[in-house]
């Protein structure tokens, strides 16, 4: 049986390939598959003569150290952003008065936000009822009335 001889290029071939995978599939997980292939690849060209499976052990030890370094930076140097609620559109009601929609029985109603009829959770009121938006729970608001 023959063993297979793995060339510097092959490593950089799949470097590209990991490479599409994550423009195609953006996930950051890809990316530093690619890197590591690279890094590989440019280790074989200068040391051709290292075995297929140091050649694959390297390549599996760097994954897991890019990956794990990225993790670490990504959680230790958050970006920081001038809209912070821009991808959490419930959160940008917090703290806003609204006419009930739907009056508020057995805890449940409804306010009209813009062209949006939102469901609330709080005490019972009647309908035109100012309540104070306290909270967002995915697509459900907590309310208090406001006086």
């Amino acid at each position: 049986m023959t063993e297979v001889v793995l060339v510097f290029w092959y490593w950089w071939v799949l470097a590209i390939i990991c490479l599409v995978i994550e423009i195609l599939v953006p996930t950051f997980f890809f990316l530093w598959m690619s890197v590591s292939g690279l890094i590989t690849g440019i280790i074989i060209w200068l040391m051709p003569s290292i075995s297929t499976d140091i050649q694959i052990m390297i390549f599996s030890v760097l994954t897991i150290m890019t990956i794990t370094v990225w993790r670490i930076f990504g959680k230790k140097y958050v970006i920081e952003t001038d809209q912070p609620l821009l991808n959490r559109r419930g959160s940008q009601y917090v703290g806003r008065v609204f006419n009930l929609h739907e009056a508020i029985e057995n805890g449940e109603g409804k306010i009209k936000v813009d062209d949006t009829i939102w469901k609330v959770h709080g005490e019972d009121c009647d309908i035109n009822t100012k309540v104070k938006v306290i909270a967002s729970r995915n697509t459900v608001f907590d309310v208090e009335k406001v006086m």
